[in-house]
C-alpha cells in the first residue's frame, strides 16, 4: 500500500474509533467509579489518596485516575474526558501492534494484525469503556512488544538496551494501572519461554540492574507515599486485592472453569477461524536452533499462560481477558500474509451465519427485560444490534468477494473496518437502555433542588454513575457497597442504620435522598414524610416535604 492509502486508512480508523466517546451516558457500576474518583481528586486537590464517594478507596493503582483527572482539568468534565483513557489506550495498542509485527513479521503482518485487533469485538467495545483493562492492557503489551523487539535476531546491541528499557518502563507503567499482574504476568511468561526454550542466554539480555531502577522509579513512589499518608493501604491493596482475589470467592465474582473460551470466540470476532488456524500453526511455524530467539512460541506462550492464569482465578470479569488480544492479533496478522485468498474465503464464510444470526434473532434482546430494565428499553436496542449484524455482513460479503479475487490484503482491510463499525454500533446502541444502566437522566431532574450544602441521603444503595453527574458526594445509609474497608478507616462518613436515619431525616429542614424503589414504598407505608422530586425503575429521589 502506498503511504497515501495508509494514512487515508488511519484517519478513517481514528476518526471512527474517537468519534462516539460522548455519546452514551456513563455505565454503571464501573464507568461511574472510574469517573467519580479522578473528579475528587480535581474537586479535592488531593491527587494522592484515591477516594470514592469520599471514602478511601483503595482496590487499585493511581496511574488511570489521574489521567482522567488531568482529562477533566484541561477538558472539562464530560463522558468523552472520562473514557478518553481508555479510547486513547486502545488506539494506540492498535498502533504498537502495527509497528511490532511490522518489526517482527514484515510491514504486511504489522498492516494485517492491527486491522485485527482494530475490529476485533471485544477490544473495541473495551476501548470505548470508562474501566482501568485497557489501560493495562495497552502497557502489559507494552512490555511484550518491547521483550519481543529487544530480543529478535539480529538486533544491535543498542537496539536491545533501548528495547529493553522501554520494557521494564512498560512493567512499571502496568503495575501503576493495575498492579501486580503488570508485573507478574510478564515475568511468568519470561520464565516459562526460557524453560521451554532451554535459551538461559536470554537473561543475560534483559539488563536486569537498569531495567529495575527504571521500574521502581516508576511504580514505586506512589505506592510509598500513598503507604505513608495511609498505614493501612499495603495491607489492603496486596494482600486483600491480590492473593485473596485470586485464591478465594471473597468478591463474589464466582464462574465456572471454561468462563474465557466463549468470551475469546465472541470477543475475537470476526477473525475466529483465522484465530484458531494461527494458533494451530505458530508452534510448528517457529523451529528455531538453540539460543535462537522465537517470537511466535513467546506470543503463544503468553496467550496460554494467561488465559489459564484468569480461567484458574476464583475472580473471573470478562474484561480480565483483554491482554491476550493483541498478541492473537500479532499471531493471526502474521499468519494471513501467509495465507491464499481461497483459504481465507472459507475461514470467513462462517461469519456470514453469525452475521445473519444477528440481525435475525436481535429481537430475542427483548426477553432480558426486568423490572430495573423494562423490555421496552431493550426494544429500543434492537436496531442497533441488527444494524452492528448488516455491518458485518455487509464486510464479510465484501471480504470474500476479494478474497476470490486473491486480494487477500483488501479483503482483511474491508472486514476491518467493519468489525470497527459494528464494535461501535454495538456501543452506541447500548445508550438505548440508559435510564436504566446510568443515572444521567434522573441526576438531570435532581439538579434543580440541589443547593450548596444541602444534605444528600444514599439509602440502602449507592448508585455509582450519580455522583459523577451531580458533582459531589453523598451520605450512605445501611449500605456500604465496595466501600467498606473504606469506611472502616472513616467510620464517621456514613450512617449505620435506616433506624438511625430516619431520626436524623425527622429533623432536617431540607435534604434529599435516593433510595430502591422497595425500600421507598416501605418507608411510605411507615408515613415517614417525603417528597417524591425524580423517579426511574432502580432509583427513587425524595425531598423532606
Amino acid at each position: 500500500m502506498s503511504r497515501a492509502w495508509l494514512w487515508l486508512l488511519l484517519l478513517v480508523a481514528a476518526f471512527t474509533w474517537f468519534a462516539p466517546l460522548d455519546y452514551n451516558a456513563l455505565i454503571r457500576p464501573d464507568e461511574g467509579r472510574y469517573a467519580e474518583i479522578p473528579r475528587e481528586m480535581v474537586a479535592t486537590g488531593d491527587w494522592n489518596t484515591p477516594r470514592l464517594n469520599g471514602i478511601k478507596y483503595f482496590e487499585k493503582p493511581a496511574l488511570q485516575y489521574w489521567a482522567t483527572a488531568t482529562a477533566f482539568t484541561l477538558f472539562g468534565e464530560h463522558n468523552w474526558t472520562a473514557r478518553l483513557w481508555s479510547a486513547l489506550t486502545g488506539f494506540l495498542g492498535i498502533l504498537l501492534v502495527y509497528f511490532t509485527g511490522m518489526r517482527l513479521f514484515g510491514r504486511e503482518a504489522g498492516l494485517m494484525a492491527a486491522l485485527v485487533l482494530g475490529s476485533s469485538f471485544l477490544y473495541v467495545m473495551l476501548g470505548h469503556i470508562n474501566i482501568l483493562d485497557m489501560g493495562v492492557s495497552f502497557f502489559m503489551g507494552l512490555t511484550l512488544a518491547a521483550m519481543l523487539l529487544a530480543q529478535r535476531d539480529g538486533v544491535s546491541a543498542q537496539e536491545n538496551r533501548g528495547w529493553m528499557y522501554v520494557c521494564w518502563a512498560g512493567m512499571g507503567l502496568s503495575m501503576l494501572s493495575k498492579g501486580l499482574i503488570g508485573v507478574a504476568l510478564p515475568g511468568a511468561v519470561l520464565v516459562l519461554y526460557t524453560l521451554i526454550q532451554r535459551d538461559w542466554g536470554l537473561w543475560k539480555r534483559l539488563h536486569l540492574g537498569i531495567g529495575m531502577l527504571i521500574f521502581l522509579a516508576i511504580a514505586a513512589p506512589w505506592f510509598i507515599t500513598v503507604s505513608i499518608d495511609n498505614p493501612e493501604f499495603p495491607w489492603f491493596f496486596f494482600v486483600h486485592e491480590h492473593f485473596m482475589r485470586f485464591l478465594t470467592t471473597i468478591h463474589g465474582r464466582v464462574h465456572p472453569w471454561y468462563t474465557f473460551i466463549p468470551v475469546v470466540m465472541l470477543g475475537i470476532l470476526p477473525w475466529l477461524v483465522p484465530m484458531f488456524d494461527s494458533l494451530w500453526r505458530s508452534w510448528k511455524t517457529d523451529t528455531p536452533a538453540r539460543g535462537q530467539f522465537a517470537p511466535r512460541r513467546m506470543l503463544l506462550i503468553w496467550i496460554v499462560f494467561i488465559f489459564l492464569f484468569f480461567s484458574k482465578s476464583d475472580s473471573k470479569l470478562v474484561p480480565y481477558i483483554l491482554p491476550i488480544f493483541p498478541a492473537l492479533a500479532l499471531l493471526i496478522g502474521d499468519r494471513l500474509t501467509r495465507i491464499s485468498g481461497k483459504t481465507l474465503f472459507w475461514q470467513l464464510i462462517i461469519m456470514l451465519s453469525i452475521a445473519l444470526a444477528a440481525i435475525v434473532f436481535a429481537p430475542l434482546a427483548v426477553r432480558a427485560g426486568s423490572v430495573s430494565v423494562p423490555a421496552s428499553l431493550y426494544a429500543n436496542m434492537v436496531p442497533w444490534i441488527q444494524a452492528a449484524g448488516a455491518s458485518w455482513l455487509a464486510g464479510t460479503l465484501l471480504a470474500l468477494w476479494f478474497a476470490r479475487r486473491e486480494q487477500v490484503r483488501a479483503a482483511v482491510i474491508a472486514l476491518g473496518l467493519a468489525g470497527l463499525l459494528t464494535g461501535q454500533l454495538t456501543f452506541i446502541g447500548y445508550d438505548a437502555i440508559a435510564p436504566a444502566s446510568s443515572a444521567y437522566t434522573i441526576a438531570q431532574r435532581i439538579k434543580p433542588y440541589l443547593k450548596p450544602g444541602v444534605p444528600f441521603y444514599s439509602v440502602g444503595m449507592y448508585e455509582q454513575t450519580l455522583t459523577p453527574y451531580i458533582q459531589r458526594t453523598v451520605t450512605l445509609v445501611a449500605h456500604t457497597d465496595e466501600m467498606a474497608f473504606g469506611l472502616q478507616q472513616e467510620p464517621w462518613k456514613w450512617i449505620p442504620s435506616v433506624d438511625t436515619w430516619k431520626q436524623i431525616w425527622l429533623k432536617q429542614p431540607y435534604a434529599l435522598a435516593v433510595i430502591t424503589p422497595p425500600l421507598y414504598e416501605q418507608l411510605a407505608a411507615e408515613k415517614l414524610p417525603m417528597r417524591v422530586i425524580a423517579r426511574d425503575t432502580r432509583r427513587v429521589v425524595v425531598t423532606t416535604p
